[in-house]
């Protein structure tokens, strides 16, 4: 009997081990078992070979600390995630899966997951994607004169104009670090060079060594534009074959190993359907239920019939900005509306009125004035060039970030105790 209490005890003991003090938080051994088996899960998913144990746990520990820190701040300022927003998130992705919620919640069970611990994982999720758009991505401004630039430099460097589907391995150093720390970090990229030259796959050298956000997705970037990648890494690029691994390249941020994956031409112009198009909306409000609207559309609608001019009554029933114009919506790109309109839209020949059509803005009446092919490689360019830059600006952004918080923090690791 006693020898069952001990047991017992021991494991009790194990399951509520400290592995680390993150301010005022701990995270333990539980916390962290249960984040290697999701990790893991889906790294064997991907094809993914996995490192040794001792490396994906000190990988995924950072993570969770990193994750800690993040969750904390959102608490200090009051960034919450309500349960009507998380309820919507978790019926998508029980969509996404083609299941029911009671289907999905069963599907997690058989996987050894909780709904609960499911839950408690995606509003984590949630509440880091807000932070960081509040704290980062909402912070990172592109001005027009970047965007210039950006495309000069591009129109002088053809090769820039190519795309390449890369993955990445960061061997981080300080940016202002002593020797020792250099040293420490050329041991350990000339470690997984070793690796790479005997055959270990990639992912799982970036599983095992990367410090970028993505090491424990194998480091893939998937497809980025020769323009949007530092010289350096294009200058490597440019000579490699797909399949092919780059030697080791140093930036003052530390030491990167790149794999070429795939490449393509990125130039070829982009030529679109356009449509001018004009509307009639009515919107539903607390005084105007839907039934209301569409009563009052189907009458305008009837107006319309009798050669009314549908600017005129654009004029005096839309509640759309667009009224003071006769309901023009000038030159609409695809996806520019939403899918209902769209549709609604796309099924008109020129001059036609639609039927009333039902949106989430309320009730709509539209008329297809003409159509056009447009290249819009320019525009394109210009929208792809600041996505780019805004990407790259936000991700060295939130590196920087997460670095100043981890600094902040009273971080102590006690996972080495272990060993």
């Amino acid at each position: 009997m006693a020898g069952q209490f001990n047991a017992h005890a021991a494991g009790v003991v194990k399951l509520d081990r400290i592995v680390a003090v993150v301010d005022q938080t701990v995270i333990t051994e539980q916390e962290l078992e249960s984040r290697i088996a999701t990790v893991t899960a889906q790294l064997k998913k991907q094809g993914t070979e996995l490192p040794e144990e001792s490396i994906l746990r000190k990988q995924i520990l950072e993570r969770l600390i990193s994750d800690t820190l993040q969750i904390q701040y959102a608490a200090q300022i009051g960034l919450k995630v309500d349960d009507n927003q998380l309820d919507k998130t978790i019926e998508r992705i029980a969509e996404q899966n083609q299941l029911s919620l009671t289907e999905f919640s069963e599907a997690l069970a058989k996987d050894g997951i909780s709904m609960r611990k499911f839950r408690a994982d995606i509003r984590n999720e949630i509440t880091i994607a807000r932070l960081r758009e509040r704290e980062v991505d909402g912070r990172v401004n592109v001005s027009e004169s970047e965007i210039d630039n950006y495309l000069t430099s591009q129109a002088s460097r053809n090769e820039n104009q190519d795309e390449f589907e890369i993955s990445h391995i960061l061997i981080r150093t300080p940016e202002e670090g002593a020797t020792e720390d250099i040293q420490k970090a050329k041991a350990k990229v000339d470690k997984a060079v070793n690796e790479l030259k005997s055959g270990t796959s990639f992912a799982k050298v970036s599983v095992s060594f990367s410090d970028a956000p993505n090491a424990l997705e194998g480091g893939n970037l998937g497809w980025k534009s020769g323009a949007q990648m530092p010289a350096l890494f294009l200058d490597a690029l440019k000579n490699m074959q797909s399949g092919e691994i780059s030697p080791v390249l140093r930036s003052p941020n530390g030491f990167h190993i790149l794999k070429l994956t795939n490449k393509r031409g990125g130039n070829s112009p982009l030529v679109i359907q356009q449509t001018h198009a004009r509307h009639i909306l009515i919107k539903l409000s607390e005084v105007m239920s839907d039934n209301e609207a569409k009563q009052k559309m189907d009458v305008i609608k009837e107006r319309l019939d009798n050669n009314e001019k549908f600017e005129a009554l654009a004029r005096q029933y839309s509640e759309d900005s667009t009224a003071s114009n006769g309901g023009d919506l000038g030159w609409v790109n695809p996806g520019d509306t939403v899918p209902q309109f769209e549709k609604a839209m796309n099924d008109l020949k020129d001059n036609q009125i639609s039927q009333p059509v039902r949106s989430q803005f309320g009730w709509h009446i539209i008329q297809v004035i003409e159509r056009r092919s447009q290249d819009m490689s320019k525009e394109s360019a210009r929208m792809k060039a600041r996505q780019e830059i805004r990407g790259r600006k936000a991700d060295e952004a939130y590196q920087d970030w997460i670095r100043e918080l981890r600094d902040r923090a009273y971080v102590e690791l006690r996972l080495e105790d272990k060993f």
